[in-house]
């Protein structure tokens, strides 16, 4: 998977990154290295969470059924 990161430079050094197709999704880090270990551990995490609530959606999700019909 491939996915876009905005990182923005501090003015008194380090740096701080946001992930715009996961809204919320934000890290910093002091060095390079550090913000992209935290960018992977950021996306993770959040792609975690989110496998969790829409598994949790669908279950709720069972209870009713959506159909479409023309008319």
């Amino acid at each position: 998977m491939k996915i876009k990161v905005i990182v923005h430079e501090e003015e008194g050094g380090g740096y701080w990154a946001e992930v715009p197709a996961l809204p919320g999704c934000l890290t910093q880090g002091d060095t390079w290295q550090e913000l992209l270990q935290n960018l992977y551990e950021a996306i993770e995490g959040y792609l975690i969470v989110r496998s969790e609530i829409e598994e949790s959606k669908k279950e709720e999700d069972t209870k009713h059924q959506i159909i479409e019909i023309a008319v």
